[in-house]
């Protein structure tokens, strides 16, 4: 058996980290699911021509996956840190780089690690 290459490693662990943001958020469907293996299939393409990118490759996915849904669902993933205005959807930072996060803007403040929004929100969903 062949051993996984560190691109496989690097886009298997962005589609793990998204898929438990997703799943926390309880917006796993499979509909969504499909918009992360759309973008990992985009992001194998990417990190192929640079692979110094690899360790940026979950924020990427991460942001992908925000905007698709957006456009097909709405905001993704709301702040659980303002309980008071509109509703307003955390941020990735950095936009390109290593150990992405989700940031509330409006208060300025490190929400989560992507992958872990299920203890910022107080735990994962019921089950």
């Amino acid at each position: 058996m062949d051993p996984i290459s560190p691109l496989e490693q690097a886009l298997h662990a962005a589609r793990s980290l998204v898929l438990a943001d997703l799943v926390a958020g309880e917006v796993a469907a499979a509909d969504v699911v499909s918009l992360v293996e759309e973008s990992v299939v985009q992001r194998r393409w990417w990190v192929e021509q640079w692979p110094e990118g690899a360790g940026y490759v979950a924020g990427l996915v991460a942001q992908d996956v925000q905007d698709a849904l957006l456009e097909k669902h709405g905001r993704w993933p709301l702040c659980p840190v303002c309980g008071s205005g509109d509703p307003h959807a955390l941020d990735v930072e950095p936009e390109l780089g290593p150990d992405p996060h989700w940031v509330c803007h409006k208060v300025g403040v490190k929400v989560a690690s992507v992958g872990s929004l299920g203890s910022a929100a107080g735990g994962g969903p019921s089950s």
